[in-house]
């Protein structure tokens, strides 16, 4: 029900469960704290969520009309994606414009719904309600939208903009009691974790289904009298889902890269001469390419590997990585490096490749939250102090 190959998206741009994804139950709701919205023209008040504060106000490229309901007017959504669908899909995914890909919160539909039709939730994340929308195709159904502030479904369940607060606000707003004659709303799985059933069955009279995991087994979900099975219920985490998210954290890496290039290139000059431009300019250029192997090591070779990476914590396996990718700019730019240059550049690039592995520990069913926390209270400090480490060894290097 939410877009599952954004597992990453971002909380990390990811939308696994933060409960423990390893079984195949369905994870106990939280009671999550509620969302101050204070709704104004049918939407929260603040920035909008999109080009207008209403659903269908300004006509989406894919809203092919509008069914009048006792509610008012409910755009109708197409379940085919167009070009436009398709090239605001990769510009998410390479990190552009990413946090601003949102739609309206509000109902939606589907086909020709009618009273008796199935009411599925999501975020107003656009990559997960394109999700949905796609695995609605040839379906006729209704489509409540929160407002998630262009988070997607699981990353918002654990930030708390999908809750139970937001959707009692979303069912009134909506009017939905007027729309359906059953009380019964289909959530995304992913999303148990930041909504109270009882919450929201106490707050609108609704109560609360799990789909499945994926979009594409609502079909299945929905003509299996809103049952899912074993497989429905089990979250993945395939080379394909980690490769997905590989363009994002590389977009993510380059303002960082900016602002390191020259400090690289500055702490590489400096020695017993004080400073010395071609120092700079020669050391630099094996700091760089150890700093780049860093990147790719753990934004790249990583997560493509990550099964099959010894250790559990993501940040060793990062470690592991970056050792590897350390030798081989070691062998590469072995033009008479010193033992300090040689463990200072190691040591650079499987720390940089330490930390961005750990970036996916929010994208993937082998960690908890708790875990996760866990992970960074100690890896982080150890990072920093590694890049410490690493750039006195370089600059202590032209002294000796």
């Amino acid at each position: 029900m939410n877009d599952k190959t954004n597992q990453n998206d971002s909380c990390c741009d990811n939308n696994n469960s933060p409960c423990d994804c390893n079984t195949d139950k369905v994870p106990e709701p939280l009671v999550m704290a509620p969302v101050d919205d204070q709704a104004c023209c049918g939407s929260p008040s603040g920035a909008p969520s999109g080009p207008s504060e209403r659903p269908g106000y300004a006509l989406w490229h894919f809203v092919e009309g509008f069914l009048n309901t006792p509610a008012g007017e409910v755009p109708r959504v197409k379940t085919e994606m167009s070009r436009s669908d398709l090239l605001g899909t990769i510009s998410a995914r390479t990190g552009i414009n990413r946090h601003n890909y949102r739609i309206a919160p509000g109902l939606y539909c589907t086909g020709n719904p009618d009273d008796d039709s199935p009411v599925l939730v999501s975020a107003n994340y656009k990559l997960s309600f394109d999700a949905l929308r796609k695995g609605l195709d040839k379906i006729s159904a209704w489509i409540l939208v929160l407002d998630t502030k262009g988070i997607n479904v699981w990353c918002a369940a654990g930030k708390g903009t999908f809750s139970a607060n937001e959707i009692i606000s979303r069912v009134k707003l909506a009017g939905l009691e007027k729309v359906v004659k059953y009380r019964e709303l289909i959530l995304p799985q992913l999303s148990a974790t930041g909504v109270s059933a009882q919450d929201v069955k106490k707050g609108c009279g609704f109560k609360i289904v799990w789909g499945p995991v994926r979009a594409e087994d609502l079909k299945r979900f929905l003509s299996n009298g809103n049952r899912a099975d074993n497989i429905m219920r089990r979250v993945t985490f395939s080379i394909g889902e980690r490769l997905v998210l590989i363009p994002v954290e590389l977009s993510l890496t380059v303002k960082p890269l900016l602002w390191a290039l020259p400090i690289v290139f500055i702490l590489s000059g400096i020695g017993a001469d004080i400073f010395s431009f071609a120092g700079a300019w020669s050391r630099g250029i094996s700091a760089v390419l150890a700093l780049v192997a860093g990147v790719i090591a753990g934004a790249v070779v990583a997560p493509a590997l990550l099964p099959w990476i010894p250790g559990n914590a993501f940040s060793f396996k990062g470690t592991i990585a970056g050792l590897a990718a350390g030798i081989g700019i070691v062998i590469f730019c072995n033009k008479g490096l010193s033992g300090f240059e040689i463990a200072a550049l190691v040591l650079l690039t499987s720390t940089v490749s330490s930390y961005l592995t750990m970036n996916y520990t929010g994208t993937t069913p082998f960690t908890s939250p708790s875990g996760v926390e866990k992970e960074m209270r100690w890896a982080i400090p150890f990072q920093a102090l590694s890049v410490l480490i690493a750039s006195t060894l370089w600059v202590w290097s032209r002294f000796v």
